[in-house]
């Protein structure tokens, strides 16, 4: 799988959308394969997590955020599950859960309902270890202060608008990854 290929299906080259994505996207990548090398006795596939690290972002030209180029219809919040439509499209099956699962740290179907969010009413939390690793490591990179890594304290801080349930569990993938 090449994820620069199936990104130039979506994106045009050398355009502010694309720059910001593909710089967010080698951050999240590098950072969570720094964390897989650290911790060998998971045995993480780390081809699976460059490629997915890199694609994990793919829905957001279909939203409306136009601080970062995005002039799409839909909410933010959904541009996990449009990129994992688009990845099941591709054939990427593993890849699409990486997109739908990476939100904040993860979102219950109990939290969907509650906070009548607009997305599928199904468990998007990430699972596997190669899941967990790649939205841990999303958590540093903003899209608006590309390659700056943010602090512990600014991720725990704007976790906490999600409520008590993220910020426990990016501590619980601090003590496992950190």
């Amino acid at each position: 799988m090449d994820p620069i290929k199936i990104i130039e299906k979506y994106y045009t080259p050398t355009t502010p959308l694309y720059n910001i994505l593909l710089s967010h996207s080698h951050s999240v990548t590098n950072k969570a394969l720094e964390i897989a090398q650290r911790h060998p006795e998971i045995q993480m596939d780390t081809t699976f997590i460059a490629e997915a690290a890199m694609v994990h972002d793919i829905g957001i030209f279909l939203t409306n955020a136009p601080a970062i180029h995005c002039i799409g219809n839909a909410k933010y919040i959904e541009h996990g599950y449009l990129g994992a439509d688009l990845m099941r499209q591709e054939g990427f099956e593993r890849h699409a859960l990486v997109c739908e699962r990476h939100t904040g740290t993860g979102l219950s179907l109990e939290e969907i309902k509650k906070q009548r969010l607009p997305l599928p009413h199904r468990n998007l939390c990430p699972i596997s270890y190669e899941e967990q690793v790649i939205c841990f490591a999303d958590k540093f990179f903003s899209k608006t202060h590309l390659e700056q890594e943010l602090p512990i304290e600014k991720i725990i801080s704007s976790l906490s608008t999600f409520g008590d349930t993220s910020v426990l569990q990016f501590k619980r993938w601090l003590n496992m990854f950190g």
